[in-house]
Protein backbone atom coordinates (compact mmCIF):
# COMPACT_ATOMS: atom_id res chain seq x y z
CA UNK A 1 0.00 0.00 0.00
CA UNK A 2 2.65 2.55 0.70
CA UNK A 3 4.51 1.82 -2.47
CA UNK A 4 1.12 2.14 -4.06
CA UNK A 5 0.73 5.72 -2.66
CA UNK A 6 4.33 6.78 -3.47
CA UNK A 7 3.90 5.83 -6.78
CA UNK A 8 0.50 8.11 -6.89
CA UNK A 9 2.48 10.81 -5.28
CA UNK A 10 5.40 10.49 -8.27
CA UNK A 11 2.71 10.42 -10.86
CA UNK A 12 1.04 13.75 -9.40
CA UNK A 13 4.43 15.07 -9.52
CA UNK A 14 4.97 14.14 -13.69
CA UNK A 15 1.47 15.15 -14.58
CA UNK A 16 0.38 18.12 -12.71
CA UNK A 17 2.95 20.28 -15.08
CA UNK A 18 1.19 19.64 -18.27
CA UNK A 19 -2.28 19.58 -16.72
CA UNK A 20 -2.02 22.95 -14.91
CA UNK A 21 -2.07 24.81 -18.39
CA UNK A 22 -5.52 23.46 -19.87
CA UNK A 23 -7.30 23.06 -16.20
CA UNK A 24 -6.56 26.91 -15.82
CA UNK A 25 -8.82 27.90 -19.23
CA UNK A 26 -12.01 26.66 -17.14
CA UNK A 27 -14.06 28.25 -14.92
CA UNK A 28 -14.16 28.10 -11.28
CA UNK A 29 -17.82 26.52 -11.76
CA UNK A 30 -16.35 23.99 -14.24
CA UNK A 31 -13.54 23.18 -12.23
CA UNK A 32 -15.53 23.06 -8.96
CA UNK A 33 -17.95 20.51 -10.50
CA UNK A 34 -15.75 18.17 -12.63
CA UNK A 35 -13.31 17.74 -9.19
CA UNK A 36 -15.85 16.67 -7.61
CA UNK A 37 -17.78 14.21 -9.43
CA UNK A 38 -14.15 12.62 -10.49
CA UNK A 39 -13.65 12.78 -6.34
CA UNK A 40 -17.51 11.31 -5.87
CA UNK A 41 -17.32 8.73 -8.45
CA UNK A 42 -14.02 7.29 -6.61
CA UNK A 43 -16.60 6.12 -3.74
CA UNK A 44 -17.86 3.67 -6.45
CA UNK A 45 -14.42 2.45 -7.64
CA UNK A 46 -13.39 1.87 -4.09
CA UNK A 47 -16.32 -0.48 -3.64
CA UNK A 48 -15.54 -2.47 -6.94
CA UNK A 49 -13.40 -5.02 -4.58
CA UNK A 50 -17.22 -6.32 -3.29
CA UNK A 51 -17.02 -8.29 -5.95
CA UNK A 52 -14.30 -10.10 -5.20
CA UNK A 53 -14.62 -10.40 -1.24
CA UNK A 54 -17.00 -9.92 0.99
CA UNK A 55 -15.63 -9.00 4.51
CA UNK A 56 -12.95 -6.97 5.91
CA UNK A 57 -11.37 -6.97 9.24
CA UNK A 58 -11.97 -4.94 11.45
CA UNK A 59 -8.23 -3.82 11.81
CA UNK A 60 -8.13 -2.90 8.24
CA UNK A 61 -11.76 -1.21 8.23
CA UNK A 62 -10.28 1.14 11.40
CA UNK A 63 -6.78 1.53 9.15
CA UNK A 64 -8.58 2.68 6.26
CA UNK A 65 -11.30 4.82 8.24
CA UNK A 66 -8.10 6.43 10.15
CA UNK A 67 -6.25 7.09 6.85
CA UNK A 68 -9.14 8.87 5.14
CA UNK A 69 -9.20 10.88 8.38
CA UNK A 70 -5.59 11.99 8.01
CA UNK A 71 -6.37 12.79 4.35
CA UNK A 72 -8.88 15.37 5.62
CA UNK A 73 -7.23 17.36 8.66
CA UNK A 74 -4.12 18.16 5.73
CA UNK A 75 -6.38 18.97 3.12
CA UNK A 76 -8.31 21.18 5.50
CA UNK A 77 -5.33 22.90 7.23
CA UNK A 78 -3.33 23.30 4.02
CA UNK A 79 -5.76 24.12 1.27
CA UNK A 80 -9.12 25.76 3.50
CA UNK A 81 -7.44 26.92 6.53
CA UNK A 82 -4.56 28.67 5.36
CA UNK A 83 -5.84 30.20 2.50
CA UNK A 84 -8.51 31.61 4.40
CA UNK A 85 -5.78 33.04 6.55
CA UNK A 86 -4.01 34.64 3.60
CA UNK A 87 -7.27 35.90 2.38
CA UNK A 88 -8.65 38.01 4.40
CA UNK A 89 -4.91 39.03 5.54
CA UNK A 90 -4.92 40.33 1.85
CA UNK A 91 -8.39 41.59 2.13
CA UNK A 92 -8.21 43.52 5.49
CA UNK A 93 -4.82 43.92 6.66
CA UNK A 94 -5.45 43.17 10.18
CA UNK A 95 -5.03 40.54 12.66
CA UNK A 96 -7.87 40.65 14.94
CA UNK A 97 -10.38 40.84 11.91
CA UNK A 98 -8.64 37.57 10.06
CA UNK A 99 -9.07 36.01 13.34
CA UNK A 100 -12.48 36.58 13.48
CA UNK A 101 -13.51 35.56 9.99
CA UNK A 102 -11.93 32.34 10.70
CA UNK A 103 -13.80 31.80 13.90
CA UNK A 104 -17.23 32.65 12.01
CA UNK A 105 -16.21 30.71 9.26
CA UNK A 106 -15.03 27.40 11.09
CA UNK A 107 -18.15 27.85 13.62
CA UNK A 108 -21.15 28.08 10.91
CA UNK A 109 -19.70 25.69 9.32
CA UNK A 110 -19.60 23.32 12.22
CA UNK A 111 -22.96 24.67 13.23
CA UNK A 112 -24.59 23.79 10.07
CA UNK A 113 -23.25 20.49 9.79
CA UNK A 114 -24.21 19.82 13.69
CA UNK A 115 -27.97 20.99 12.55
CA UNK A 116 -28.46 18.79 9.43
CA UNK A 117 -27.14 15.85 11.67
CA UNK A 118 -30.19 16.63 14.05
CA UNK A 119 -33.04 17.27 11.57
CA UNK A 120 -32.16 14.85 8.73
CA UNK A 121 -33.07 10.93 10.21
CA UNK A 122 -30.11 8.70 9.09
CA UNK A 123 -28.51 5.92 10.44
CA UNK A 124 -24.74 4.89 10.56
CA UNK A 125 -23.19 1.69 10.51
CA UNK A 126 -21.78 1.17 14.11
CA UNK A 127 -23.73 3.43 15.93
CA UNK A 128 -27.57 2.81 14.48
CA UNK A 129 -30.29 5.36 14.14
CA UNK A 130 -29.91 9.13 14.79
CA UNK A 131 -32.34 11.96 14.88
CA UNK A 132 -35.55 10.12 15.29
CA UNK A 133 -34.87 7.85 12.16
CA UNK A 134 -37.24 4.51 12.33
CA UNK A 135 -36.23 1.65 9.97
CA UNK A 136 -39.63 0.78 10.74
CA UNK A 137 -41.26 3.62 8.66
CA UNK A 138 -38.07 4.27 6.10
CA UNK A 139 -35.92 1.91 4.33
CA UNK A 140 -33.23 1.60 6.24
CA UNK A 141 -30.94 1.69 3.13
CA UNK A 142 -32.65 5.22 2.79
CA UNK A 143 -31.39 5.98 6.22
CA UNK A 144 -27.52 4.95 5.33
CA UNK A 145 -27.61 7.09 2.10
CA UNK A 146 -28.91 9.91 4.15
CA UNK A 147 -26.21 9.56 6.75
CA UNK A 148 -23.35 9.02 3.88
CA UNK A 149 -24.46 12.26 1.71
CA UNK A 150 -24.47 13.92 5.24
CA UNK A 151 -20.82 12.93 5.05
CA UNK A 152 -20.17 13.85 1.69
CA UNK A 153 -21.99 17.25 1.03
CA UNK A 154 -19.46 18.86 2.80
CA UNK A 155 -16.38 17.84 1.29
CA UNK A 156 -17.96 18.94 -2.00
CA UNK A 157 -18.32 21.82 -0.90
CA UNK A 158 -15.01 22.30 0.18
CA UNK A 159 -13.92 21.56 -3.42
CA UNK A 160 -15.77 23.54 -4.92
CA UNK A 161 -14.88 26.49 -2.62
CA UNK A 162 -11.23 25.55 -3.16
CA UNK A 163 -11.09 26.35 -6.44
CA UNK A 164 -12.20 29.89 -5.55
CA UNK A 165 -8.57 30.81 -4.45
CA UNK A 166 -5.27 32.26 -6.01
CA UNK A 167 -3.85 28.99 -6.63
CA UNK A 168 -5.44 26.38 -8.64
CA UNK A 169 -3.33 23.89 -6.94
CA UNK A 170 -5.37 24.19 -3.74
CA UNK A 171 -8.68 22.74 -5.42
CA UNK A 172 -6.81 19.96 -7.35
CA UNK A 173 -5.12 18.83 -3.71
CA UNK A 174 -8.57 18.87 -2.05
CA UNK A 175 -10.06 17.36 -5.02
CA UNK A 176 -6.88 14.57 -5.21
CA UNK A 177 -7.36 14.14 -1.17
CA UNK A 178 -10.85 13.99 -1.06
CA UNK A 179 -11.10 11.42 -3.97
CA UNK A 180 -8.42 9.46 -2.35
CA UNK A 181 -10.05 9.59 1.22
CA UNK A 182 -13.23 8.22 -1.09
CA UNK A 183 -11.90 5.08 -2.30
CA UNK A 184 -11.70 3.49 1.48
CA UNK A 185 -14.58 4.57 2.26
CA UNK A 186 -16.25 3.21 -0.25
CA UNK A 187 -15.37 -0.10 -0.02
CA UNK A 188 -15.89 0.08 3.78
CA UNK A 189 -19.56 1.49 3.23
CA UNK A 190 -20.30 -1.21 0.52
CA UNK A 191 -18.87 -3.96 2.83
CA UNK A 192 -21.13 -2.66 5.43
CA UNK A 193 -24.27 -2.78 3.28
CA UNK A 194 -23.43 -6.89 2.20
CA UNK A 195 -23.04 -7.16 5.81
CA UNK A 196 -26.50 -6.22 6.51
CA UNK A 197 -28.12 -8.62 3.89
CA UNK A 198 -27.72 -6.32 0.59
CA UNK A 199 -26.64 -8.08 -2.74
CA UNK A 200 -23.41 -6.80 -4.28
CA UNK A 201 -25.19 -4.87 -7.08
CA UNK A 202 -27.47 -2.97 -4.51
CA UNK A 203 -24.62 -2.57 -2.47
CA UNK A 204 -22.35 -0.93 -4.92
CA UNK A 205 -25.18 1.05 -5.81
CA UNK A 206 -25.93 2.72 -3.00
CA UNK A 207 -22.47 3.36 -3.14
CA UNK A 208 -21.80 5.02 -6.03
CA UNK A 209 -24.79 6.75 -5.15
CA UNK A 210 -23.86 8.27 -2.13
CA UNK A 211 -20.39 9.52 -4.20
CA UNK A 212 -22.57 11.59 -6.88
CA UNK A 213 -23.50 13.84 -3.36
CA UNK A 214 -20.41 15.55 -3.98
CA UNK A 215 -20.70 17.01 -7.27
CA UNK A 216 -23.85 19.07 -5.63
CA UNK A 217 -21.57 20.20 -2.95
CA UNK A 218 -18.91 21.39 -5.19
CA UNK A 219 -21.55 23.23 -7.71
CA UNK A 220 -22.69 24.80 -4.71
CA UNK A 221 -19.16 25.79 -3.45
CA UNK A 222 -18.26 26.88 -6.54
CA UNK A 223 -21.24 29.05 -7.43
CA UNK A 224 -20.73 30.83 -3.87
CA UNK A 225 -17.36 32.24 -4.62
CA UNK A 226 -17.76 32.53 -8.28
CA UNK A 227 -20.83 35.71 -7.35
CA UNK A 228 -19.09 36.48 -3.76
CA UNK A 229 -15.59 36.52 -4.11
CA UNK A 230 -15.35 39.30 -1.61
CA UNK A 231 -16.40 36.44 0.30
CA UNK A 232 -13.90 33.86 -0.05
CA UNK A 233 -12.10 34.04 3.12
CA UNK A 234 -15.34 33.32 5.04
CA UNK A 235 -16.31 30.40 2.75
CA UNK A 236 -13.07 28.62 3.08
CA UNK A 237 -13.45 28.88 6.74
CA UNK A 238 -17.09 27.47 6.81
CA UNK A 239 -15.99 24.80 4.41
CA UNK A 240 -13.08 23.91 6.60
CA UNK A 241 -15.35 23.87 9.80
CA UNK A 242 -17.83 21.60 7.93
CA UNK A 243 -14.96 19.12 7.38
CA UNK A 244 -13.58 19.34 10.75
CA UNK A 245 -17.13 18.46 12.13
CA UNK A 246 -17.16 15.17 9.79
CA UNK A 247 -13.78 14.37 10.77
CA UNK A 248 -14.30 14.70 14.51
CA UNK A 249 -17.99 13.92 14.60
CA UNK A 250 -17.97 10.85 12.64
CA UNK A 251 -14.80 9.42 10.90
CA UNK A 252 -12.10 9.42 14.19
CA UNK A 253 -14.95 8.08 16.56
CA UNK A 254 -15.95 5.40 13.89
CA UNK A 255 -12.67 3.69 13.24
CA UNK A 256 -12.17 3.82 17.59
CA UNK A 257 -15.46 1.96 18.45
CA UNK A 258 -13.95 -1.92 17.29
CA UNK A 259 -11.02 -1.46 19.54
CA UNK A 260 -8.62 -0.72 17.04
CA UNK A 261 -7.33 2.95 17.91
CA UNK A 262 -3.71 2.36 17.88
CA UNK A 263 -3.95 0.96 13.99
CA UNK A 264 -6.93 3.79 13.23
CA UNK A 265 -4.26 6.53 14.87
CA UNK A 266 -1.15 5.36 12.49
CA UNK A 267 -3.77 5.34 9.31
CA UNK A 268 -4.48 9.55 10.78
CA UNK A 269 -0.17 9.90 10.64
CA UNK A 270 -0.21 7.78 7.66
CA UNK A 271 -3.25 9.91 5.64
CA UNK A 272 -2.12 13.84 6.61
CA UNK A 273 2.12 12.50 5.25
CA UNK A 274 0.27 11.66 2.06
CA UNK A 275 -1.74 14.28 1.92
CA UNK A 276 1.14 17.16 2.32
CA UNK A 277 3.06 15.07 0.45
CA UNK A 278 0.24 15.77 -2.47
CA UNK A 279 0.37 19.18 -1.87
CA UNK A 280 4.23 19.60 -2.16
CA UNK A 281 4.23 17.96 -5.45
CA UNK A 282 1.75 19.94 -6.72
CA UNK A 283 3.30 23.21 -5.73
Amino acid sequence: MILALIALIVAIGLVWPRLEPRLSELSVLQLGFLASLVAGLLTGVGALPIFFVRQLSSQVEDSLMGFGAGVMLAATAFELVLPAVAGAEALFGDDWITIGILAVGIGAGGAVLLALHHLVPHEHFITGPESGADPAKIRRVWLFILAIALHNLPEGLAVGVGFGGEHLSDGVALAIGIGLQNIPEGLVVAIALLSLGYGRWTAFGVTLLTGLVQPLGGLIGATAVSLFSLFLPLALAFAAGAMLFVISHEIIPESHRQGHKGKATFGVLLGFVVMVAIDIALD
